[in-house]
């Protein structure tokens, strides 16, 4: 059965959960079934400006077919004023101008969105909601469409143009019972075939070595933090958490952001920023942490959260997270926290006790290998995706039915 997946941005250059997964789970389902997987997408790389750096065109990634398409129109320069305006109440933001804040997003790629419609692809998935790609493909493809919203509680989320994108989709994927939970509770989608499936993760040899010898401090104890560096993902907010909380405890403990910097952290002495890391060097810095801090409060799944525990160290995530907080509590394997009190309580117990820090690895990686191992995963994506394909067929021939051959 070959799939079609639509997405704004496609590549292992492009580090974005959303983008991540599907381009995971693609490959999966080429791996694994042999089925052929067709991507339909823009040129473009980062979603702060949609600038087109690959070349239009066609290109096997992995055994995954992609084909780009040029940016018509990549983020406006009126989108953030714009935005503000719109979010102080999106819900009372009129369709009109619920459409323009997508053009005015980006990437606007009317191409990707035709190529996909005219293709031969049984299924179409999209993957995230917020986009451009997904806002007109999905009502455009109503009997194909495959939506993985991975949404989470945002001002966005909230405008109408994203009722019909919900009613117009075949079928939804969620990545935890808090996305499901949010998306029903604001679209009447509880009748439509639903799947929870989570992300799988696979976990790579690390690299001890290389990865202090690219943190420059020796043996010393460290946090890390992995991920884009940005703002938005709450990395400003814990590294001046993080500097009072040395303050106030004076030590070796140091804090490591690994990731895409798109925000410059506060210069401090026990703080490092290494930028973007190679995958052996990002599983040795997460064998090598005493825990992962998750900060952000926008996250639909956390996929490094799951890779902290298939490295066996235990987590911290902010407590306004409802899917990192719900793998949290399902798992007891991580602990969470709300502000600066709550930080330092964590870390003050995470610092100072070993046993604890191995029971909460130790329950991590049990629920990751019972829950998120791929093969379980990809076999139970297949499955759901079958049952689509047969309620379409269903469907189609009973409305091509006489009214003396109809049920």
């Amino acid at each position: 059965m070959k799939i079609g997946f639509v997405l704004a941005r496609y590549g292992t250059e492009v580090i974005g959960g959303a983008e991540n997964a599907a381009r995971m789970l693609a490959e999966g389902m080429v791996r694994r079934f042999g089925w052929p997987v067709e991507i339909f997408t823009t040129c473009a790389t980062s979603a702060h400006t949609w600038d087109d750096v690959y070349p239009p065109g066609d290109e096997t990634i992995n055994g995954v077919s992609v084909r780009r398409f040029p940016v018509l129109r990549g983020r406006s320069p009126d989108y953030n004023a714009y935005s503000g305006q719109l979010f102080a109440a999106p819900g009372d933001a009129s369709l009109t101008q619920a459409q323009r804040w997508a053009d005015l997003q980006g990437p606007v790629c009317p191409d990707a969105v035709q190529a996909a419609q005219e293709s031969d692809a049984r299924l179409l998935v999209y993957y995230p909601y917020l986009f451009y790609p997904t806002i007109r493909g999905v009502p455009q493809t109503p009997d194909r469409a495959v939506l993985h919203p991975a949404a989470h509680d945002e001002a966005p989320l909230r405008l109408r143009l994203f009722r019909e994108v919900f009613a117009s989709a075949r079928g939804l994927v969620f990545q935890t019972r808090a996305e499901r939970n949010l998306v029903q509770g604001l679209y009447p989608v509880a009748a439509k075939p639903q799947l929870l499936l989570g992300l799988g993760v696979e976990r790579a040899p690390g690299d001890r070595g290389g990865a202090r010898h690219l943190l420059g401090i020796g043996d010393r104890p460290f946090v890390i933090c992995l991920g884009r560096v940005e703002d938005g993902k709450g990395s400003n907010a814990l590294a001046r958490s993080f500097a009072l909380y040395k303050e106030r405890h004076p030590g070796p403990l140091a804090l490591v952001f690994a990731g895409p910097v798109a925000d410059v952290q506060p210069g401090h002495p026990d703080i490092v920023v290494t930028g973007p890391v190679t995958e052996p060097v990002k599983w040795g810095l997460l064998e090598e942490s005493l825990a992962l801090l998750s900060p952000s409060a926008m996250e639909s799944f956390s996929l490094v959260v799951m890779e902290a525990w298939s490295a066996g160290i235990p987590v911290a995530v902010n407590a306004d997270c409802l899917p990192t907080l719900e793998h949290c509590r399902a798992s007891e394997g991580g602990m969470w926290f709300r502000g600066y009190a709550g930080l330092e309580v964590v870390l003050e117990r995470l610092e100072s006790d070993p046993e604890l820090r191995r029971r909460l690895g130790q329950a991590g990686r049990r629920y990751v290998e019972s829950n998120f191992s791929w093969p379980v995963l990809l076999d139970r994506y297949r499955a759901f995706l079958e049952r689509l394909t047969h309620v379409a067929t269903s469907a189609d021939e009973s409305s091509s039915a006489s009214p003396a051959e109809s049920p």
